[in-house]
């Protein structure tokens, strides 16, 4: 008996042995770049590639565009907001889905003499860049399911206003959109030289209002924006919050469904930290049918 139990015990050490031996399954952020005729450059971006992308390259996974804030770049999420390590435990948790997540750049952090921005502006055209050429690039070089039940688009600030917008003027290609205390609008600029790039983007906000983009929907726009999943998510005490919630409230008036959330904080990367835990799972239940 107790050469029996020796032996069990050697067998199980040596398979232990083995499995430490082995390299673990990780999620990984890869650096990757989009070479744009449209913009004239090469846009850096950063892809998260959950445990086990490389493992099999028949496997394809359901997309989310993370976007970053004003004066942030493709680096902000990773770096500042620790996104690999939430979405690591929303997944092993089986909160979220196994997912690709996609976070170009759209700005920099010096704003009056850099571009910032999402939308059209004179001297630059990121929305027509971003349709035409970064997801079309990104999606052929990526294993990702290429369609509207697959596809979300979520971010913070600038970037949750740009995911409301580009969701709003393009319903058919996100089931779902995560606005993090969304930059909406912009009724007073914040640079006072005109021509410089923060005027530029802040007039482009106002612009491309997504509050008066509801206001002036016609039904047909308004069933096709019923077709996305909505979720606007702001601080009790952010500068921001009025936008947040006029929004809302013209989508309720015109009868399209959004989840609103007002919880203690302000603008700042520990809201946005902690909202990335609800917008992860709100976008994956708003997934289509996911591969075994």
């Amino acid at each position: 008996m107790r050469k029996i139990l020796l032996l069990s015990l050697f067998l199980l050490c040596a398979l232990a042995l083995q499995g430490w031996a082995q390299p673990l399954e990780s999620s990984v952020i890869r650096t990757d770049t989009v070479h744009s005729l449209i913009l004239g450059e090469d846009v850096p971006v950063n892809v998260y590639l959950p445990a086990g992308y490389d493992q099999n390259a028949a496997k394809k996974y359901p997309v989310v565009y993370l976007l970053h804030g004003l004066t942030d770049t493709y680096t902000a999420w990773a770096e500042r907001g620790h996104m690999k390590d939430v979405v690591d435990e929303l997944i092993i948790s089986g909160e979220a889905a196994r997912m690709v997540i996609i976070m170009p750049n759209a700005g920099h952090p010096d704003s009056h003499n850099e571009w910032n921005g999402y939308f059209n502006m004179p001297g630059r055209r990121y929305e027509d860049f971003f349709f035409g050429e970064l997801m079309p690039q990104l999606e052929a070089r990526y294993h990702v399911k290429s369609d509207k039940q697959h596809r979300a688009i979520m971010g913070l600030s600038m970037g949750g206003g740009g995911s409301t917008v580009y969701c709003q003027r393009h319903p058919d290609y996100f089931s779902s959109c995560y606005a993090m205390s969304p930059w909406l609008d912009n009724l007073e600029n914040w640079s006072d030289t005109p021509g410089d790039k923060l005027y530029i983007v802040c007039e482009s906000v106002h612009e491309h209002s997504a509050i008066d983009f509801v206001k002036n929907a016609d039904e047909n726009v308004l069933e096709r924006l019923r077709t996305v999943k909505w979720f606007i998510d702001c601080g009790d005490d952010d500068f921001l919050l009025d936008l947040s919630l006029e929004l809302y409230q013209v989508m309720r008036e015109s009868g399209v469904k959004a989840e609103l959330r007002i919880r203690d904080g302000w603008h700042c990367w520990e809201y946005w930290h902690q909202a990335l835990r609800l917008a992860l799972p709100f976008a994956s239940r708003n997934f289509g049918p996911q591969e075994s």
